[in-house]
C-alpha cells in the first residue's frame, strides 16, 4: 500500500479563524475542503516540509509552529499520515498561487462532511482547549460548588465534565442546568457525565462516556455538533473511541493517584506511544495539574484533564 507522510498546516488569524483550501476536483479527495501543506520529500524535515509546502501554496513564510495533533488515515488505496501544527504567526498575505480557493473559518463553523475523512480529527483538535476540568467536591452542596465553579471559570477553564458521584439523577439534573448557565456565561464548552438513570433532553451540550459504555456502543450516541469523550486506559478502548468518531479521549492513569492507588501508571513515554495511534485528541489524566500542559503537548496529547489539580479548594 501506499504510505504518505503530509505535512499540514491551520494557520490562525487574529480572530481565531483558521485558513482553508478547497482541493481541485480531479484529485483524491477532490472537492473538498482540507487544510493546506503536503507531501515531505525525501531526506526533509517536518518543519522543512512544513515552510516550504505553505509557501509553494500561500506564499507565506510561516514564522511560528506548534504541533497539533497527528493522524494516520487508511483511504484504502493508500495510507496517510497527516502531521498537523498550529501556525499562529507568519509572514506575508495568503493568496492560493495554485488557484485553490481559500477561507477563513472558526473551527466551530467547519462542517466536518466538506472535509476528507483524515481531516476531521483535526476540527476537534482545533475546537478543544488544552484543559479540563473535571469537578470535584461536593456537589450534595450546590452553592459551593458552583462557587468554585465560578471561581475555576473565571481563572479561564474553557472545558468541563460535570462528573458527581452519588448524586441522583434529579438532583444531577438540577445542577446541570445551574453549571450550563455558568458556563454560558463565560464562553466554556460544558460536557455531563450523569448517573445511571439520567434521562438528558434535547438540548444536552455533550457527553462523557466512562469506559464500559464506550465498549458497549455500535455508533456515537450524538450528532456531530455536540462534544462526545470517553474515558481511555490502553489502545483497544483508544481505537474503540476513534472508530465511533469521537471527538476526545481521557488516557490515564499517567501518574498515580490517590483515587485509584492500584491502578498502573502509564508514565509519558506510554501515553506518547499511545496517543501518537489515536487518532483523536486525546488529555492526559491522572495526577495532572496546569503546570504539565506544555508536556502533555510535547508528548503528542491534546493537553491535560484533572480534578484537584483544577479544582478551587
Amino acid at each position: 500500500m501506499k504510505k504518505i507522510h503530509v505535512a499540514a498546516a491551520a494557520i490562525e488569524d487574529e480572530a481565531g479563524r483558521i485558513l482553508i483550501t478547497r482541493r481541485p476536483d480531479h484529485a483524491h479527495q477532490g472537492g473538498l475542503w482540507e487544510f493546506p501543506g503536503g507531501k515531505l520529500e525525501p531526506g526533509e524535515s517536518l518543519t522543512e516540509g512544513l515552510r516550504r509546502e505553505i509557501d509553494e501554496e500561500l506564499g507565506v513564510q510561516v514564522l511560528a509552529s506548534d504541533p497539533l495533533i497527528r493522524v494516520h488515515h487508511d483511504y484504502g488505496d493508500r495510507h496517510v499520515l497527516l502531521d498537523v501544527h498550529r501556525v499562529p504567526r507568519y509572514a506575508g498575505t495568503p493568496h492560493g498561487r495554485e488557484g485553490q480557493p481559500m477561507r477563513w473559518v472558526h473551527p466551530r463553523e467547519m462542517q466536518a462532511d466538506a472535509f476528507p475523512a483524515a481531516d476531521r480529527p483535526i476540527i476537534s483538535a482545533l475546537r478543544l482547549p488544552s484543559r479540563m476540568l473535571i469537578t470535584g467536591a461536593d456537589p450534595r452542596q450546590p452553592r459551593a460548588f458552583l462557587q468554585r465553579l465560578a471561581a475555576a471559570l473565571a481563572a479561564g477553564v474553557r472545558l468541563v465534565q460535570l462528573r458527581t458521584p452519588g448524586l441522583v439523577p434529579a438532583a444531577y439534573a438540577a445542577l446541570a442546568e445551574e453549571t450550563a448557565r455558568l458556563c454560558t456565561d463565560h464562553g466554556a464548552q460544558l460536557i455531563l457525565n450523569p448517573p445511571d438513570g439520567y434521562q438528558p433532553d434535547a438540548a444536552l451540550p455533550g457527553l462523557h462516556l466512562p469506559t464500559r459504555r464506550l465498549m458497549a456502543l455500535r455508533e456515537r450516541p450524538l450528532p456531530a455538533d455536540r462534544l462526545v469523550g470517553a474515558s481511555c486506559h490502553d489502545r483497544e478502548e483508544l481505537e474503540q473511541a476513534a472508530r465511533l468518531g469521537l471527538d476526545y479521549a481521557l488516557l490515564s492513569p499517567l501518574r498515580p493517584t490517590a483515587s485509584h492507588p492500584d491502578a498502573t501508571p502509564l508514565g509519558w513515554e506510554r501515553f506518547a506511544e499511545l496517543a501518537d495511534r489515536a487518532n483523536l485528541p486525546v488529555y492526559a489524566l491522572g495526577g495532572m495539574g496546569p503546570e504539565d500542559t506544555a508536556r502533555a503537548r510535547r508528548a503528542g496529547g491534546q493537553g491535560v484533564a484533572g480534578i484537584s489539580g483544577f479544582w478551587p479548594h
